[in-house]
């Protein structure tokens, strides 16, 4: 499969808040857990997740999914990834044009980061990419 470049006129993901903790043995650290659902055709711009380790579990449907310079895969319903601190998601995509795709993000991250950035701070879109989300999420 080739691998597609990000064309903002695809549908964004929704996500939803599933926990939020701070972690008492592994004191400075919280966990979130989101839940991410593409519609069908839907995308999410390139993105790093700041400082936190990241792992994902598809619940539904496939995924394409490519970090830093690592050749795209497609990640089916039972497949998983993890995503070091600092790494590049190039591409986040649902894989089909007509079913949706969902899967479950576990997010690790310093306790002090999230309180003092917010929710912001779980995806930081590319550059050339924050006005077109930022609209977006308005419309």
């Amino acid at each position: 499969m080739e691998e597609p470049t990000y064309d903002p006129s695809r549908p964004l993901a929704t996500t939803t808040l599933v926990y939020q903790y701070k972690l008492v043995n592994c004191p400075g650290k919280s966990t979130v857990g989101l839940l991410v659902e593409y519609p069908p055709n839907g995308a999410t711009p390139p993105h790093r997740h700041g400082g936190a380790s990241v792992s994902a579990y598809v619940l539904k449907g496939s995924v394409l999914n490519k970090m830093n310079n690592d050749p795209m895969k497609v990640v089916e319903q039972g497949g998983s990834w993890y995503e070091a601190p600092g790494c590049h998601h190039r591409i986040g995509a649902n894989a089909s044009k007509t079913e949706p795709a969902a899967f479950f993000v576990n997010f690790v991250l310093d306790t002090e980061t999230l309180e003092r950035e917010g929710s912001a701070v779980l995806v930081q879109y590319d550059e050339e990419y924050k006005d077109i989300v930022a609209q977006k999420m308005k419309a």
